[in-house]
């Protein structure tokens, strides 16, 4: 579905909608722009990281996008329900709506993840917040929408149905956010084993697959065995031959 435009008509001229619209449309070219190693960085730098937070980068990483369908799909979502949001509330008062709700957003990665080091981006939770301000004031609305049914057809969709479809982009665009913000930081992170790997082989291979010793034979590696002394090893040696032949160890 692709949302045209909502059938609640805007009185005044959305200048903060488009100037948030203009400054992410920069921001992305200037992304595309960079080559993987420098957009790497660049998003680590701008980008909110819970591990080394700075509070500059609440605002900044607002700005900042992980894919084609991700800037687009908000923009668009934004251009759609923003305006009437913008003519409710009065440019000011919007401005700093959309701020607070792109802050919220940032805030609560950071307090669900405290510890991680991947960058986190995205005008996502400020347009949620928009969103969520339009079906509050306008819970009958609807909006023309381009449905590919067979053909290309527009009809009127609930403006409510429009916000699941908006939540299943989200989850579309997730891998591709994740996949621009995985810097090098953040694979060491995501596979610590592969590294443990590297320095300490001998002893991932004794936990994986330890080396049980026969019985009788005094334990070269006591701690795979489950035996703190060779001593113990013997004794459970003469226990099992005991149990064997069904008789019972001299007790000193």
């Amino acid at each position: 579905m692709i949302p045209l435009r909502d059938v609640i008509p805007s009185r005044t001229v959305p200048f903060v909608t488009v100037s948030i619209i203009l400054l992410n449309a920069a921001a992305w070219v200037l992304e595309i722009s960079m080559t993987k190693g420098e957009l790497n960085r660049f998003l680590v730098t701008y980008g909110v990281v819970p591990a080394a937070f700075r509070p500059v980068t609440l605002f900044t990483s607002m700005f900042l996008h992980g894919g084609w369908s991700h800037v687009i799909g908000n923009m668009w979502y934004l251009w759609i329900f923003g305006d009437n949001i913008e003519d409710d509330f009065g440019h000011g008062r919007f401005l700093i709506f959309y701020l607070l709700c792109g802050l919220t957003a940032a805030v609560g990665q950071i307090v669900m993840e405290p510890a991680s080091l991947l960058p986190t981006i995205g005008a996502s939770g400020a347009i949620a917040g928009v969103m969520g301000a339009y079906f509050v004031l306008y819970p009958r609305s609807r909006v023309l929408t381009l449905v590919p049914i067979f053909l290309f057809h527009v009809i009127e969709v609930p403006a409510i149905a429009l916000l699941g479809f908006w939540f299943l982009m989200q989850l579309f665009n997730a891998g591709a956010v994740a996949s621009m913000a995985n810097t090098g930081q953040g694979r060491g992170v995501c596979c610590p084993r592969r590294r443990l790997r590297r320095r300490h082989p001998r002893r991932l291979r004794l936990q994986a697959a330890p080396a049980i010793p026969r019985v009788g034979r005094i334990a070269r590696w006591p701690v795979a065995a489950g035996f703190s002394r060779p001593a113990d090893v013997r004794l459970k040696a003469d226990a099992t031959a005991h149990a064997r032949r069904g008789t019972r160890p001299a007790i000193d």
